[in-house]
């Protein structure tokens, strides 16, 4: 495979809160690791407040890891300066959640996309800059651009600013764009559209995409042959091929969540039940348990579950699964 675009190192983030004399940790991220290779797409998922989000803000450079490496190409991003730097901030970009949030209100389309081209001296004119504004708006399926590019974001459906969003993001010719939650705000009949837009820059642009959701079906919709992350409580816990991974799961949690979707075949529903977890109340993140942090809940948990915490150990199929009990606990087959 070629060389990662983004390398993570055991990265962590810890969080401080409350007031100073009774100041609070939160461990978002813990020592995680990860690469995402060219032209490559990867699923982060998990449930909300597991950290997938501050892991992205990691990856672009939003956010400072309190430990760890995040490599671009093998070089340490804190260490890049001049044009090295110039040439990270470019080729790695994010798609926000809220497209309302991430586009300047007071500014029109073309301002919030001519703004990339005008600082990295792409084009040289406002002529030049209007005629790229409108190819891109073209590619991002808003036709005819000229309906378009001088609107306010006020004056575009949610799912036409998630276009403008992407637009801004691929604008540059990025190696990795972060898309966190891209389609969780848009109209359920518009989601396909937007996935399948992302899914043809990959394929056309060769970009690769980490892809942060919470949502199974369109992690399993647009990677397709590509990898998943699982994430609980800011650990990766398991990380794979995607379909192997969703047909035959390894860890209790990743088992957990497949098994509390619904199925439209009532055959197999009938013969689908449930993962009896001990509770559904998640551990307090500033007070994580010790040892995996699943074991509260896990049905399967021994006495070294809550002693030691689990490395992620390589299987046969070429899963890595963080659990002490992955030979003991029950495969759980998606038939």
């Amino acid at each position: 495979m070629n060389e990662p675009v983004i390398s993570l190192e055991k990265v962590s983030v810890t969080f401080q809160r409350g007031m100073v004399w009774r100041r609070q940790r939160v461990h978002a991220v813990v020592n995680v690791s990860l690469d995402i290779h060219e032209g490559e797409v990867v699923a982060l998922v998990g449930e909300s407040g597991c950290g997938k989000t501050t892991l992205g803000r990691v990856i672009v450079g939003l956010q400072p890891p309190t430990s760890g490496r995040v490599l671009y190409y093998g070089q340490d991003v804190r260490q890049l300066r001049g044009e090295a730097a110039r040439e990270y901030r470019r080729s790695v970009q994010i798609v926000h959640q809220d497209s309302y949030a991430a586009l300047n209100p007071v500014r029109t389309i073309y301002q919030s996309l001519s703004a990339a081209f005008f600082r990295y001296r792409m084009v040289r004119n406002r002529r030049e800059a209007r005629e790229k504004v409108a190819e891109l708006l073209e590619t991002m399926g808003l036709t005819p651009a000229g309906d378009f590019i001088d609107k306010y974001p006020h004056q575009l459906s949610g799912g036409q600013r998630q276009r403008v969003v992407l637009a801004r993001a691929v604008a540059l010719r990025p190696r990795l764009i972060v898309a966190d939650e891209p389609v969780s705000m848009v109209d359920v009949s518009l989601r396909l559209s937007i996935l399948d837009l992302m899914r043809s820059l990959n394929e056309r642009f060769g970009i690769a995409f980490l892809y942060i959701t919470h949502d199974l079906a369109t992690a399993r919709y647009f990677v397709r042959t590509g990898r998943i992350a699982v994430m609980y409580l800011g650990q990766v816990v398991e990380i794979g091929n995607l379909q192997r991974v969703l047909a035959q799961p390894r860890h209790p949690y990743l088992q957990a969540l497949l098994s509390a979707v619904p199925v439209p075949d009532p055959k197999r529903a009938r013969h689908m039940k449930p993962l009896p977890l001990r509770t559904l109340d998640l551990p307090d993140p500033t007070q994580p348990p010790s040892g995996c942090r699943f074991h509260p809940r896990c049905p399967y948990a021994e006495e070294i579950c809550g002693t030691e915490e689990p490395p992620l150990v390589t299987l046969a199929n070429g899963h890595r699964v963080a659990c002490h009990l992955v030979d003991k606990v029950p495969e759980w087959v998606l038939s």
